[in-house]
């Protein structure tokens, strides 16, 4: 009897330790190996919005470029590769002021709203960030070493991506962020200087006729569709709404979201998710926790809106675009 205990007891000492080696060797995965090519779509797709390296250095940024976090993380702090991805990993679950070390852009720019990405996403950005240069304004080595960095370079090796034939997602997807970028630089630099009022009458002026000059830079019909609309221009479709129900489950499960793509004759229908992050939620979140006077705004310019009630990463919607094959 005791021998079968000791037998049965030693199993389970087995089975946990190794149990949190598998969990060690998962973790530790995400951080070393990884596709370097999808790590850098994946910052671009879900960082450039605000960390942008296209954007000025005053105007029209709101928030530091990506390099500017690794300056400060990796060539200024030193901290190794393990240090880096967990806090950057850390910052993004939780971002506070008291967890912050870029005390000058929280200043500026305030805490970046709370988003979720789905697993492993952020540790291969930042296994991504740290192994290799990645984009660099042209003003930013300047401002850099203006700010107590004499010398500083960027550490990392030199990234060659290799070209590749772009899918039809791809370009869609091209459409989809390109789009984005424009409206949510707009929305929240008017957000940042004016208030979520500003903002919303921002919405309601700019926001179709913006969609629609990038409709005619890509040669494509891009659409932002929603089951629960704000402005009735974007009231999802039959179709739509299918694949707004698709999307919800992934965004549910915490998966990673892959483009739509449907073929009919030469042309190319394309569908992606828009979700919330908490800066969403200050007019699309539940009414209790909206701003009266935003509510108040909300009302007098969409009488009939349906957009509210929503929490963090949320499908709010979807962009639908359509184009040709000839753009491939």
């Amino acid at each position: 009897m005791r021998l079968l205990l000791f037998s049965f007891l030693t199993l389970l000492l087995f089975v946990g330790c190794q149990k949190k080696k598998d969990n060690f060797v998962k973790e530790k995965d995400l951080a070393v190996i990884y596709n370097p090519s999808e790590a850098q779509a994946l910052m671009e797709k879900h960082c450039y919005l605000c960390h942008n390296p296209s954007a000025g250095e005053n105007e029209g940024r709101v928030a530091p470029p990506m390099v500017a976090i690794k300056a400060r993380y990796i060539d200024k702090e030193g901290y190794n590769k393990d240090e880096f991805i967990k806090a950057l990993n850390s910052f993004v679950e939780n971002p506070t002021e008291e967890k912050a070390l870029m005390y000058g852009a929280v200043r500026k720019f305030g805490v970046m709203p709370k988003q979720a990405f789905p697993d492993s996403v952020t540790f291969k950005i930042a296994a991504f960030m740290y192994d290799y240069k990645i984009e660099e304004p042209t003003w930013f080595k300047a401002h850099w070493q203006g700010h107590g960095n004499e010398n500083w370079e960027q550490s990392g090796q030199e990234f060659k991506n290799e070209e590749k034939e772009k899918s039809f997602a791809d370009i869609g997807l091209e459409y989809a962020l390109g789009t984005k970028k424009v409206l949510g630089k707009n929305l929240m630099g008017t957000i940042q200087k004016k208030g979520t009022e500003e903002a919303l009458a921002f919405c309601n002026h700019e926001a179709m006729p913006l969609t629609d000059s990038m409709s005619v830079h890509y040669n494509a019909k891009i659409k932002r569709v929603s089951d629960k609309n704000r402005n009735p221009n974007n009231k999802a479709n039959s179709e739509e709404l299918e694949y707004i129900n698709e999307f919800k489950s992934l965004v549910a499960e915490n998966k990673e979201v892959k483009p739509i793509t449907k073929e009919e004759g030469n042309t190319i229908h394309f569908y992606y998710p828009i979700v919330t992050n908490t800066m969403c939620l200050q007019c699309h979140g539940k009414k209790e926790n909206i701003k009266s006077e935003v509510q108040m705004k909300i009302t007098e310019l969409y009488p009939n809106d349906l957009a509210t009630g929503y929490g963090e990463n949320e499908v709010r919607g979807i962009w639908s675009i359509t184009f040709n094959k000839e753009k491939k």
